[in-house]
């Protein structure tokens, strides 16, 4: 099957889009008394009318039987039973939780965080800190005690103890006692989000209060508020460091001699990108001419080298050699990124609040607004049942539940019309030792559990529910759960049929052998250099019937390849054939293509011909399973009952032309 013609039918059902012209609902075809209806004929056929190219599918009497074609496959699979399929359902099901993320958000909260990230990704701010830690779910005193001792610290700071001294002696995290607590430089999505908070609300200079994330509590001092720079890519070219410690002057110095040496080079005029090729030990970077992914201020371990890169002015610009913690590099400018507009950022920007702590921000704001959308019943007497199973024992992991759970296979909770047992929640109850809440006594730690098991289970009635509260939503899982079962089907019953069906296809291959031609072709030498001289040395050596591996051994040593000699075969009309190539024996003269010099050297010309069935395989295969398609479709008129309402096609044909 041609990849354009699958394009054509998985479009059929991706990307749905309500057709905003009402049409009346009716029966348009039946499959087997399986009723097919004109709203969504007339949905589908105005949403993709502007993918097709062939204006003869948009002839609504013949999209019609495309559509019909379409559905009988469908209803082929469901015939198979692929609909079963492990990795079918698992593929559906995981398309669906991407698909609902659009609607189990509140967006004019998102649309605030989105606002709020983007103003801050314009700024960079320099930050230190002093952590005292404390568990997330530490019980209200620890917690109190951690907090108190945070004020303690921020106290004598502002009494006149330097910052950088208490966070050495204070900071619990580890890295405080290297870098006094200082952080660098950062920006918005890049320190978890009360952390971030606080630091675009500190003014320079100042110091703020004690600040909770999950680490525990910190003192954010700010010392620098800047312009973001963006993000920019670099070449460089890297010599590292001894690996081993040495006192021998000469090894110490034998990086920084090495670097200089190449310096030297590029300042006579050597390409950047041969010379990071071929010294650089940087071993990712170098095969590509040194070119490193693009980073932005305080991505990087090493600040001397961001700030080399950043100090770069132009485009091709490059750095005298300087030194980091890892060896001595040479910076190449290859280009600057600014910061986007807020409009290009949008979805970037959505997908970042949605791995962030920010998203419990949106989750928190749609809750609210499902418990007052949906009618919500506890049964309290169940839940007091369930209270006095817990006991002290579930703060040491060691609670267990009963072995027999049948007084407790009864409704415990009720949002709109379904029935939630007391079961699932003690499940939960039990999973949540793990998290080590110390919320006393324990009765008011099962009743925040709880609180959080019904919130989740109001979002999840709402997910469950979301092809009754939105028919777009419903229209674009149903068809892409056609989509996938199509192409399940297709590969079974025709791609994998086509390659595997020798027989069949060595026939349609003999009675269709004027459509596996070659054109005229020639067995070639391309020789090519960025050095003119040795091309031309190379031309007058190929004349010569000097040997290839004799050119290379002339002109590619101590490791510098000045020359490629590649043999391939070129056919007329090729989009790969080379500049000015004439298919006929001999040699060419050199020429110039971009910043290469070249020569050709024809050695065969085979003319016009037919090709034998493996050198046209592939295009075989292709034909071959368009055809089988082709009366696949009408073997499934016969095997199903197709039934068309041609009065109602005809008054939809109206409709849909005025």
């Amino acid at each position: 099957m041609k990849i354009n013609k699958l394009i054509l039918g998985v479009a059929l059902v991706i990307n749905a889009i309500t057709y905003a012209q009402e049409t009346k609902k009716e029966v348009l075809f039946s499959i087997d008394d399986k009723p097919y209806y004109t709203d969504e004929f007339s949905r589908v056929y105005n949403k993709n009318i502007d993918l097709v190219k062939d204006e003869s599918q948009k002839d609504l009497d013949k999209y019609l039987e495309l559509f019909i074609g379409y559905k009988l496959k469908i209803n082929k699979a469901n015939k198979l039973g692929l609909q079963y399929n492990s990795k079918y359902i698992s593929e559906l099901n995981s398309y669906r939780t991407q698909l609902s993320k659009n609607y189990t958000s509140d967006t004019k909260v998102t649309k605030a965080l989105i606002d709020e990230g983007y103003a801050r990704l314009l700024k960079e701010v320099r930050a230190s800190h002093i952590l005292i830690t404390v568990d997330e779910n530490a019980a209200p005193a620890d917690t109190l005690k951690a907090y108190n001792q945070a004020l303690d610290i921020r106290k004598k700071i502002i009494a006149g103890e330097n910052f950088e001294e208490a966070a050495q002696k204070y900071s619990q995290d580890p890295s405080a006692k290297e870098n006094k607590g200082d952080l660098g430089y950062f920006t918005a999505f890049r320190m978890v989000y009360p952390f971030e908070s606080a630091a675009y609300k500190t003014k320079v200079g100042e110091i703020s209060m004690p600040v909770r994330t999950k680490f525990g509590y910190h003192l954010v001092k700010v010392k620098d508020i800047r312009d973001n720079k963006g993000e920019i890519t670099v070449a460089h070219i890297m010599i590292l460091k001894p690996t081993t410690v040495t006192d021998e002057p000469s090894e110490i110095e034998k990086p920084k001699k090495t670097i200089e040496e190449i310096y030297a080079k590029l300042k006579q005029g050597e390409n950047f990108e041969a010379l990071a090729n071929q010294f650089s030990q940087d071993k990712n970077s170098a095969p590509r001419g040194g070119v490193l992914p693009r980073f932005a201020a305080g991505q990087l371990s090493s600040e001397e080298f961001e700030n080399t890169s950043f100090g770069l002015v132009n485009v091709g610009d490059y750095s005298k050699p300087f030194e980091s913690q890892f060896g001595w590099h040479i910076v190449k400018l290859i280009e600057k990124h600014p910061i986007k507009s807020q409009s290009e950022m949008e979805r970037e920007l959505d997908g970042k609040i949605r791995k962030d702590d920010r998203s419990r921000l949106i989750t928190n704001s749609l809750t609210e607004k499902l418990h007052k959308k949906y009618k919500v019943v506890t049964d309290a007497k169940i839940l007091a049942k369930v209270k006095s199973l817990v006991n002290n024992t579930f703060y040491d992991e060691k609670w267990e539940l009963p072995t027999d759970l049948k007084d407790f296979n009864v409704e415990l909770l009720k949002i709109e019309n379904k029935s939630i047992r007391a079961v699932p929640f003690l499940r939960d109850l039990e999973s949540q030792q793990k998290s080590k809440y110390q919320i006393k006594p324990i009765g008011k730690l099962v009743d925040f559990l709880y609180s959080k098991f019904v919130d989740n289970q109001l979002n999840l009635y709402y997910n469950e529910n979301l092809e009754n509260e939105f028919p777009e939503f419903a229209n674009v899982v149903e068809e892409y759960r056609d989509g996938l079962l199509l192409f399940d089907l297709m590969e079974k019953e025709i791609w994998n049929k086509a390659k595997q069906d020798t027989v069949g296809l060595k026939n349609y291959f003999e009675a269709n052998r004027a459509k596996y031609q070659w054109k005229k072709r020639g067995d070639v030498l391309v020789a090519s250099s960025a050095k003119e001289d040795i091309v031309k040395q190379a031309r007058k050596m190929l004349k010569s019937e000097v040997a290839i591996e004799a050119i290379k051994e002339k002109f590619n040593k101590n490791g510098v390849v000045d020359i490629m000699i590649k043999q391939e075969t070129f056919e007329e009309g090729a989009e790969n054939l080379p500049k000015g190539l004439e298919l006929k024996e001999g040699i060419s003269n050199v020429y110039k293509d971009k910043d290469h010099y070249f020569v050709n050297k024809v050695l065969k010309v085979m003319p016009a011909g037919a090709k034998t069935i493996d050198e046209s395989r592939g295009k075989v295969i292709n034909d071959y399973q368009q055809y089988l398609e082709d009366n696949w479709v009408s073997e499934l008129k016969n095997e199903f009952k197709v039934s068309v309402n041609q009065d109602v096609f005809a008054r939809l044909k109206a409709e849909m032309k005025k």
